[in-house]
């Protein structure tokens, strides 16, 4: 190494802001972050790139961490052969996708942590996920892997070439969509009626063990059955939803859902705590209820959404200081064991319960050896259903006691950043039950979470994708804009303010102008002046979060029936469009894209003349946030606005000045409604 370079040598992490950076910032390996800067030193070295990619609530992480990133020999061998670079995958989700993508090519599985080989130019030729410090679980040991990856850089330049045309050729190839025609609703049934049958009978679920929640595909069977009545689809949704909610994976002292469950009961999580996932549960559990009145579903919102104002407000700097929108995640960790912190002996729940401690642990599953490591996962998975009022509120006095006894506890870490994205679908989440369930203070945090991102997160219109401690960084994704400017609709449907409608409208504009993909239609996921990536990938497959060019999909469908301009349905089909051809192939990915079709097929358009937040106004939005309602374009227009010439109630006024409601089904409206009861009538599912 020559003497010019040397001073760049050294760990960088302390000068970031993420939570999981600053996790390696004492670490003896020499870690740089993600950055131009950064590419160029490596092609000055002419040296190798380690790219270690993770998060802060990643167990996995964790151990790598511990065994290889402290050992001061496997740094010394990592700092005298590779340049490292350490990624968060929440900061970078770009950067993520391509290398997991990589690793998909070499036909391995993906996951954190992500452990990829790269050229100076950031060309990947090689990589794993989890790699231990001596050979075991039949994988070799880190240093082996360093040493042997570093001589075959070194000596064997064709080998690496082969494998980097071949990766860059086929992360290129992804970005390629089959393009194909308009999915019909009868298409999205029949895709519905397929992926019910993929689902656990008994357990509910999608397949075997681990089990995840996947929302976007609980949205797309729930969708069917209020479209079709099938009972199946209904069904899915109701079992899956109950035991999760009656699992292990459910927080049941603090609220809120786990990653996933490990075992097939959903007795055993994965136990970090994700914004995006409790986001989508919000929603699904808020339609069910709508749907069913289950109390299961309404007490799991109420107390997930307690959990998140309680425990998921970004701090502002380091003292604490709240800051109004909403952080990342809770670690699986505490004290260097997955999940301690939520875990019990039954000598406690003895202790802490007194007399009640014997009701408790026949409800909750308390037993001497306990159902996890000698401990006890609290869960009701017993029952299926509520117990009595009486029951349940002795339940929750000692419920209460032993969350009050559990802060004593170390808690996990807490990584406070906040993104773009996650808080935009829980600002969505948010909008839609604060109705449902008549809770104002939820809309409100909602509002204010969404003018933090607002005033801290944008200039001139351009979002950045995240933002901590007073720092925003790293350029905005795709799913920034996507989710951001869902929530912004939601918002303007239930407040009527036209600035959330603006927002949205403004973001549409910089997605066309820097994301949009003019030879083959559809959303690149990084801008086009996002110059530190190697390639630009596109599709619309669901991941742990909905897909930017599906949801974009259902923002351009309902920004067309808000507003009348055509160009917003045009690129709403073409979207459709570009992605339709892989429809067939990769259905099960698909769910948010389909959704998004059933709403351009077939909007249920609700227009309230009255005045936003007036009580005749807001009765009528109680009654309709009182049924589920998955394509419902609303809009609250005062008195003396009118609508857009392209709208079937175009013209219409209020009744004896009540706020007076439109209910409109392709081209045809009801008449005028003035009553709320009336108005839910007329909107409720037929299923």
């Amino acid at each position: 190494m020559s003497d010019a370079s040397a001073p760049t040598q050294q760990n960088r992490l302390s000068e970031e802001t993420s939570p999981y950076l600053l996790q390696h910032k004492d670490n003896p390996v020499h870690w740089q972050p993600w950055s131009e800067d950064t590419l160029a030193l490596a092609d000055r070295l002419q040296k190798p790139i380690l790219l270690s990619v993770g998060y802060a609530a990643c167990h996995w992480c964790h151990v790598m961490a511990h065994e290889c990133f402290e050992d001061p020999e496997i740094a010394d061998l990592m700092n005298r052969l590779f340049v490292s670079i350490k990624v968060d995958r929440e900061e970078r989700p770009d950067i993520d996708g391509i290398y997991q993508s990589a690793l998909a090519l070499l036909g391995e599985h993906g996951g954190w942590p992500l452990t990829m080989f790269l050229t100076p130019a950031g060309e990947p030729f090689w990589g794993g996920t989890y790699f231990p410090p001596a050979p075991r679980f039949g994988r070799p040991g880190f240093p082996q892997v360093l040493q042997g990856v570093a001589d075959i850089y070194a000596g064997e330049p064709e080998k690496v070439e082969k494998n980097v045309s071949a990766l860059t050729s086929g992360l290129q190839q992804l970005s390629q969509t089959e393009a194909g025609q308009s999915i019909s609703l009868e298409t999205i049934t029949e895709i519905a009626r397929r992926l019910v049958r993929q689902f656990d009978p008994f357990e509910g679920g999608l397949g075997s063990a681990p089990k995840f929640p996947q929302p976007a595909n609980l949205k797309l069977l729930w969708r069917a059955w209020l479209r079709s009545g099938a009972e199946p689809f209904r069904q899915a949704v109701e079992l899956t939803l109950t035991k999760m909610s009656q699992g292990g994976i459910y927080d049941h002292l603090g609220g809120g859902y786990s990653r996933y469950s490990v075992d097939n009961q959903w007795l055993v999580p994965h136990f970090e705590k994700m914004l995006y996932d409790n986001a989508q549960l919000v929603q699904c559990l808020t339609w069910t209820w709508q749907s069913t009145n289950n109390d299961i579903y309404a007490h799991r919102v109420h107390e997930t959404v307690g959990w998140v104002l309680r425990e998921m407000i970004a701090a502002a700097d380091h003292t604490g200081r709240p800051a109004g929108a909403f952080a990342a995640s809770l670690d699986a960790d505490s004290e260097g064991e997955e999940g301690l912190f939520y875990l019990w002996r039954e000598e406690e729940i003895d202790q802490l319960l007194g007399p009640e401690a014997t009701l408790f642990k026949q409800i909750y599953d308390v037993s001497p050896g306990g159902n996890f490591e000698g401990r006890t996962i609290l869960n009701r998975s017993r029952d299926m259903a509520l117990a009595d009022p009486a029951t349940e509120e002795r339940l929750a006095a000692a419920r209460e006691r032993l969350f009050e006894a559990r802060k004593g506890r170390i808690r996990p870490g807490w990584d406070d950043k906040v993104l773009a994205d996650w808080n935009g679908l829980m600002i969505a989440a948010l909008a839609e039950a604060s109705l449902a369930f008549n809770e104002p203070s939820w809309l409100a945090a909602a509002e204010g979470a969404f003018a933090f991102l607002r005033e801290n997160m944008e200039t001139d219109g351009r979002l950045v994708h995240s933002w901590r401690h007073g720092r925003a960084a790293h350029p905005a994704t795709l799913d920034d804009y996507a989710h951001l400017s869902d929530a912004a609709l939601l918002l303007y449907e239930v407040t009527g303010n036209t600035d959330y409608l603006r927002a949205a409208e403004t973001w549409l504009e910089v997605l066309e102008r820097h994301y949009w993909d003019k030879a083959g239609g559809g959303y690149f996921f990084t801008a086009d002046d996002t110059a530190d990536v190697i390639v630009r990938t596109k599709n619309a497959l669901d991941n742990a979060t909905p897909s930017g060019n599906g949801t974009l999909v259902a923002v351009l469908a309902r920004l067309y029936y808000l507003t009348g301009d055509d160009r917003y349905r045009e690129r709403a089909r073409a979207t459709v469009a570009a992605f339709s051809g892989d429809v067939e192939r990769q259905s099960g990915a698909l769910a948010t894209l389909l959704n998004a079709c059933e709403l351009l097929h077939e909007p249920l358009q609700i227009v309230i003349v009255g005045r936003p937040r007036e009580p005749d106004t807001d009765a009528m939005l109680a009654a309709l946030f009182r049924s589920c309602l998955p394509n419902r374009v609303l809009q609250i227009v005062p008195p003396g606005e009118s609508l857009p010439s392209h709208h079937p109630a175009h013209g219409q006024g209020q009744i004896d000045g009540q706020a007076t409601a439109y209910v409109c089904r392709g081209m045809a409206c009801s008449l005028p409604v003035t009553d709320p009861e009336r108005l839910q009538e007329q909107v409720r599912p037929s299923a």
